[in-house]
């Protein structure tokens, strides 16, 4: 083992620890927190993973964890194992995630092959929760990932019932048009704003009203008021626009899931990441930003999320 040093970034963290013999709870949290984070275990002892930020706050963490149980740890940087090459290592890592998400295809085919009405909401969002886990630990690309993805989505593509057909709208007939919604916008109205300017209207201009009749030949959306596009059953804005637009992108769809539950807060998609942007939005809101600057920097906002889901 070659031990890394400040003049050159290592490839690997090492984690190597113990615990008393009577920390039996403990064992089993850090067990659990080895698995989360996707370590791979030594057969000389220890726990390695690629050296990048996140797994180096990971194991410090959990290092700080196992000093708290009166254990010992340390995270040491490694440029190589002698008797494990760096291919060897990578194949390791992809073995584990194969075997991971070979479990999670099954389950997704299974689901894909029931009919609508044994495709509960709930099945499928445990699926998708656990793709998004393993995606966070997937450090090499498993070609599985895709794999898995393609049989999710077609799951949730025949669980949709789609009782109104007529009612599929045509982009061209929004085509530089002026959008209306409400003031001082939050995560739902901008990244509905997003969706519009980069799906449906691209020369979209957007104002801002409590009253549509303000504008009236403007297109509302998230208004308080029968016309245009909002809220409708269980959907929020956004998801009333992937469905009335036929938006069928899969990043747009994990970003639908984000939305609804940062907007919505009924926890239906367990994605927890919009929080976060729903709180970024309400400081900037606090800031007595004007309408239209919230609304730019959330469509920025969402760009770059959708950006990062490539």
């Amino acid at each position: 083992m070659t031990v890394g040093s400040n003049s050159a970034r290592s490839r690997w963290l090492l984690l190597l620890f113990s615990l008393p013999a009577k920390s039996a709870s403990q064992r089993v949290e850090i067990w659990r927190k080895l698995q989360r984070y996707g370590m791979l275990p030594l057969r000389s002892g220890g726990y390695v993973l690629p050296n990048s930020p996140v797994n180096q706050e990971r194991m410090e963490w959990l290092a700080t964890a196992i000093r708290a149980y009166r254990g010992q740890a340390s995270v040491v940087e490694v440029h190589g194992f002698d008797d494990l090459p760096a291919e060897k290592l990578k194949a390791s890592f992809q073995e584990a995630r194969t075997r991971d998400y070979q479990k999670l295809l099954l389950e997704a085919k299974k689901l894909a092959s029931a009919r609508p009405a044994g495709k509960p909401a709930g099945r499928m969002n445990r699926i998708r929760r656990r793709l998004q886990e393993l995606q966070d630990i997937d450090f090499f690309g498993n070609p599985l990932r895709a794999k898995v993805e393609g049989v999710l989505s077609e799951a949730e593509e025949g669980a949709k019932v789609r009782t109104v057909k007529k009612g599929k709208q045509k982009p061209s007939q929004y085509a530089n048009r002026q959008w209306i919604t409400r003031p001082r916008p939050g995560i739902d109205r901008v990244s509905s704003a997003w969706l519009i300017r980069r799906f449906i209207d691209a020369k979209a201009r957007f104002v801002f009203a409590s009253d549509p009749n303000a504008h009236p030949t403007a297109v509302p959306f998230d208004m308080f008021c029968a016309q245009g596009f909002g809220h409708r059953g269980e959907d929020c804005t956004f998801e009333t626009l992937c469905k009335e637009f036929s938006i069928r992108d899969q990043r747009v769809k994990r970003i639908a899931e984000i939305i609804h539950d940062a907007d919505l807060g009924d926890e239906k998609f367990g994605r927890a990441e919009g929080s976060g942007l729903d709180k970024v939005l309400h400081g900037w809101a606090k800031q007595d930003l004007p309408d239209d600057e919230l609304l730019h920097r959330g469509i920025d906002l969402i760009e770059g999320l959708y950006d990062s889901l490539g």
